[in-house]
């Protein structure tokens, strides 16, 4: 019933930017955990970032002073802003959710949305 689509992601060249968006919807009581993680061409997923709701955001350090995270709580979304983007942050964006339902607490993973960064 719950689902978390990503949008934003697109082609832009080094030190562009970019705002990548994940909204959640369905049968949602509360979103306890929201994360960023993103997987680059024959690589493992990495992480990227969390927000917890009353806490500032937490980053991995290979976008720390770069990537932003914040949140439309009434709209359910999450955002990462990215700026000075290098070719190393070439993935697919992956937003991941802790969200309590009806009848329980689990995590969502969306589809994904591909950032390519050229040189």
């Amino acid at each position: 019933q719950v689902q978390l689509v990503e949008s934003g992601g697109g082609l832009v060249q080094a030190g562009g930017s970019l705002r990548l968006s994940c909204v959640a919807s369905g049968n949602i009581l509360a979103v306890l955990v929201m994360r960023w993680y993103r997987q680059a061409p024959g690589k493992q997923r990495e992480y990227v970032g969390t927000i917890i709701r009353g806490t500032s955001p937490n980053y991995a350090d290979s976008v720390k002073g770069r990537f932003t995270i914040s949140t439309d709580n009434a709209k359910n979304t999450m955002y990462l802003q990215m700026n000075s983007l290098k070719p190393e942050d070439t993935a697919v964006y992956y937003c991941n959710e802790r969200i309590t339902t009806l009848g329980s607490t689990g995590e969502y993973w969306g589809k994904g949305t591909l950032v390519t960064v050229s040189s």
